[in-house]
């Protein structure tokens, strides 16, 4: 019963997406893109944790390298922003595929302990190398010129630009949907419920472990090559271990175990965000707040609360 709820609700959410550029003022556009970029950077994260449980704190090392990768490659050789973008996805999935393979090796609070560092270790270099990533000045002054595929798109169109990264984040989403769902993604599951079980049917648990962590990167790496044009500057802020719990609570605040969950986080987080700090300057402690209690009164989250009542009700 939950399926078809899902679908509908998806369904609806993509025409209001849709509509946003032409019934919302730019300031909206500008929250939508942020939106559904850092949607897609914490279901990423959610492939990680809400379907293997692997907790990682340095999933930004992914999003940052993304995002510098595209950064580059548009200020030094004006590369197509879905080329650059190609890149990116490259560039995050490497970067997870050697943190991964020194990783996964350990479980639970230890994985996540190793993730931080390793994080930090790729905020260090990001922020010290100034001969390649501008240090803590960034890589900003690049332009975009072009999408590729021969399409004459105007980028520079806050509106353009949204459409642009609606249409990726959906062909995205919808990839990544169909691995949660694979016989890959029902093994993955198995593995958060009960690795030892899935270790004595005969699978390599670390390589089904990697594999997703690798994936994940790849997602969280095409984030951030999205995210640079937005911000028009890749800056190690998008790499700081901070930016990494950011995934980590949209996602427990919409609900890890639900696919749309991250995204349905990821929309309450900046709207909240938005909203609060147009308010008061004290918006981290109310912001805080308001998150402790939703978190606490949502136990599943707020989309799988709702999900939940709404198929107890039936």
């Amino acid at each position: 019963m939950r399926q078809p709820l899902t679908i509908a609700i998806s369904i609806i959410i993509l025409a209001m997406l849709v509509a946003v550029p032409w019934v919302a003022p730019y300031f909206y556009i500008f929250i939508a893109t942020e939106i559904l970029i850092l949607g897609l950077f914490a279901a990423s994260f959610n492939l990680v944790f809400g379907y293997t449980g692997m907790l990682s704190f340095g999933h930004a090392a992914f999003f940052g390298v993304g995002a510098y990768a595209t950064a580059m490659l548009l200020q030094s050789l004006q590369w197509p922003l879905l080329a650059c973008l190609a890149v990116s996805v490259g560039a995050g999935g490497l970067l997870a595929l050697v943190i991964g393979f020194l990783s996964v090796r350990l479980d639970q609070v230890y994985f996540a302990m190793l993730t931080l560092a390793f994080g930090m270790m790729v905020f260090a270099v990001v922020h010290q190398w100034r001969s390649v990533t501008n240090g803590s000045d960034g890589i900003a002054g690049f332009a975009v010129t072009s999408f590729g595929l021969g399409l004459n798109l105007t980028l520079g169109d806050p509106a353009v630009y949204y459409l642009v990264v609606l249409c990726i984040v959906v062909l995205a989403s919808a990839l990544l949907y169909l691995i949660c769902r694979s016989s890959f993604g029902l093994i993955l599951r198995a593995i958060r419920q009960n690795p030892e079980r899935v270790a004595f049917c005969g699978l390599n648990v670390r390589s089904y472990r990697l594999a997703a962590f690798t994936v994940a990167g790849a997602f969280a790496g095409l984030a951030g090559g999205l995210m640079a044009p937005f911000l028009r500057i890749a800056s190690p802020e998008l790499v700081h271990w901070s930016m990494s719990a950011e995934p980590v609570l949209m996602t427990i605040l919409g609900g890890s175990g639900y696919f749309l969950g991250p995204f349905f986080g990821a929309g309450m987080f900046v709207l909240l965000e938005t909203w609060i700090t147009s308010m008061t300057h004290a918006w981290m402690l109310v912001l805080g707040i308001v998150l402790a209690l939703m978190v606490m009164f949502f136990r599943r989250g707020v989309l799988g609360t709702m999900l939940d009542w709404w198929t107890e009700r039936k």
